[in-house]
């Protein structure tokens, strides 16, 4: 296995979605749990989310990204992988590592549901206090 064959691997996660990205140098090929990229994701804002690292750092079409992801919504999956993707960038180059962590992508968003307490409607709700 030449240099050039290396492969970089990441896990990326937000709110409960946890992605798995497998990148190496190529033409720019996204794979999504062995979906197409435009197939998993079809609205343009998560596309746009997901492409923000690569877009950063000027290397667009020089990896081919093979991502595994569970858990979460698709929003929350996105965030995933961009996180991910950030994390192997950094983990092929750490030259990269200021720029990245400078428009916070490395940082991994822990904004997850609250849980919900015995004896009360929700997380936060409380039942109306009556005086009498």
């Amino acid at each position: 296995m030449g240099a050039t064959e290396k492969r970089f691997y990441a896990t990326g996660k937000r709110k409960t979605a946890v992605a798995r990205v497998y990148m190496k140098p190529g033409s720019g090929v996204l794979v999504i749990n062995k979906r197409n990229f435009d197939d998993y994701f079809t609205r343009d804002s998560l596309k746009m989310i997901i492409q923000q690292p690569l877009e950063l750092v000027g290397r667009k079409d020089q990896f081919d990204l093979f991502i595994n992801v569970k858990g979460g919504g698709i929003s929350g999956q996105a965030g995933a992988i961009k996180h991910g993707i950030s994390k192997a960038l950094v983990e092929y180059d750490l030259d990269l590592r200021p720029a990245l962590k400078r428009a916070g992508f490395l940082t991994r968003d822990a904004r997850i549901k609250e849980r919900k307490k015995y004896g009360q409607p929700g997380a936060r709700k409380r039942f109306q206090f009556s005086k009498r």
